[in-house]
């Protein structure tokens, strides 16, 4: 299945684009792909606990099954006040 990754900040500048598409098992979580997108970016692993999910317009967990022709956001650690 493709899905197509929106990186932000960090990670856009990790993996080189901010949009891409990506070829997944059928079945894979949000958390799968962050695992196969550390193996192939590895400077990803240093923040790869404190990403955040965006599936479906809103924030999702790393159990959170993906489907062929979803889009499966990427966010880094952020703060502000």
């Amino acid at each position: 299945m493709t899905v197509r990754i929106v990186a932000f900040a960090r990670i856009r500048e990790i993996v080189g684009s901010g949009a891409f598409e990506w070829v997944a098992q059928d079945g894979a979580t949000a958390g799968d792909i962050l695992a196969a997108l550390t193996t192939k970016f590895p400077q990803l692993g240093d923040l790869t606990r404190s990403i955040r999910f965006v599936h479906g317009g809103a924030f999702a967990g790393a159990a959170t099954v993906v489907r062929d022709g979803d889009e499966l956001g990427l966010l880094p650690p952020y703060g502000g006040g």
